[in-house]
C-alpha cells in the first residue's frame, strides 16, 4: 500500500487537517498479555499506536489488530533498545530532526500491508488496453501519464508499463509515477528483481521483458531497462497537501490506480483523498480501483464506468 509529501519521510509536517477527534477509532479493550511476551503493551498503547498511524497516514486500525501491531513494531523496540511500548512511543513523539523523520519513516513502514503480483485483478489490465489507445489517440503525441499510488513491491507498476507497451508500441511516450509510503518496498521496487517463479506473467512476457539471473543469481529475474525507464518511483504519503505542481506529482494523470488503499481508510478520509485524486486526474481521466472498494457516493467527483473503473466528472 499504502502515502509528507512527494521524496520525503511520512516524519514531514505538510499533512492533511488532523482528523476530527470524533472520527478516531474507537478505544480498544484491555487483552491480557501472554506471560512470556518481551515488551509491555498495554490497551492505552494500543490505541495510541492507531491514533498516531491514523494521523501520518490515514490508516484506521481496528481493535483486532492488537497482535499484528505488536509483533511488527517489537521490531523497532529491539532496534531502538526500548523496554515497553509507552517508552518507544513517548520517544518517537519527543524525537525530531533528521532521526525523529527517520523513526517515524520505520514507524509507518512497519505498519503498512504489502499484497501484490504481477497482473492481479487481470480484467484491469484487459480495459486498460482500451483505455491507453483512446488516451493516446487524445492527446496528440503528448505524453500519457499514468500514476500508481501504492507501488509497494512493483509488481503493478511493471505491470502497468508491460500493458503500456504492448498496447502502444515501445516507442510510445508514457510515463508512470509510482509511489508508496513504504520506503522499503519502493527500495524492492527500484531493484527490479524477483523471483523467477513469480505468478502471473506468461513465458512470452517473462522473456520478454525480463532478464533471468545466472550463477549466483540463478532462481531470479531482473526488469530490462527498456520497461523500467517508463516508470519513476518515489516516495509519496496520500495524507500530503502537496499533490499538484512541481512541489507534488507534477502534470495531471491520464490514469490513476489505486486498487486495495482506500479499504484501510474510514470514510471522511477516503473522501479527502478522492477529492485529492479528482483534482490531479484530468478532465474525463480514470481511477481504477480494488474489487471490493465502491465510490458510489462520491458520484459529484467520479460515475462508474466499468467494473471497479471510475471516471472523473
Amino acid at each position: 500500500m499504502h502515502t509528507a509529501g512527494a521524496g520525503q519521510t511520512a516524519g514531514m509536517t505538510d499533512m492533511l487537517p488532523t482528523i476530527n477527534p470524533a472520527a478516531r477509532p474507537a478505544r480498544a479493550q484491555a487483552t491480557p498479555l501472554a506471560a512470556d511476551q518481551e515488551f509491555s503493551f498495554s490497551a492505552a498503547d494500543f490505541d495510541r499506536v492507531r491514533e498516531l498511524i491514523y494521523q501520518r497516514a490515514g490508516i484506521s486500525l481496528h481493535a483486532g489488530k492488537q497482535a499484528m501491531v505488536y509483533s511488527r513494531l517489537s521490531r523497532r523496540l529491539r532496534e531502538t533498545s526500548h523496554l515497553s511500548f509507552a517508552d518507544y512511543l513517548q520517544w518517537l513523539q519527543a524525537n525530531t530532526g533528521a532521526s525523529g523523520d527517520a523513526e517515524w519513516q520505520e514507524f509507518v513502514n512497519c505498519l503498512t500491508t504489502n499484497l501484490t503480483s504481477f497482473f492481479r485483478e487481470e480484467h484491469h489490465f484487459h480495459a486498460l488496453v482500451d483505455d491507453l489507445k483512446a488516451a493516446a489517440g487524445r492527446n496528440a503525441g503528448k505524453p500519457l501519464r499514468i500514476w500508481c499510488s501504492a507501488a509497494s513491491t512493483g509488481e503493478e507498476p511493471y505491470s502497468i508499463a508491460i500493458t503500456a507497451v504492448e498496447a502502444l508500441g515501445t516507442s510510445a511516450q508514457t510515463r508512470i509515477v509510482a509511489s508508496d509510503i513504504d520506503t522499503k518496498v519502493l527500495a524492492t521496487a527500484q531493484r527490479g528483481v524477483y523471483d523467477a517463479h513469480a505468478r502471473g506473467l506468461s513465458p512470452e512476457r517473462l522473456q520478454r521483458h525480463f532478464l533471468r539471473g545466472k550463477g549466483s543469481n540463478a532462481g531470479f529475474m531482473r526488469v530490462k531497462p527498456d520497461l523500467a525507464r517508463h516508470v519513476e518511483f518515489r516516495p509519496f504519503n496520500l495524507m500530503s497537501r502537496q499533490w499538484a505542481g512541481s512541489g507534488g506529482l507534477g502534470e495531471p494523470f491520464d490514469i490513476i490506480f489505486c486498487r486495495n488503499v482506500m479499504i484501510y481508510f474510514d470514510a471522511s478520509t477516503q473522501r479527502q483523498v478522492l477529492q485529492q485524486m479528482h483534482a490531479v486526474l484530468r478532465p474525463g481521466g480514470l481511477l481504477y480501483v480494488g474489487h471490493s472498494e465502491n465510490f458510489t457516493e462520491a458520484r459529484d467527483l467520479f460515475h462508474l464506468r466499468g467494473k471497479t473503473i471510475y471516471q472523473r466528472v
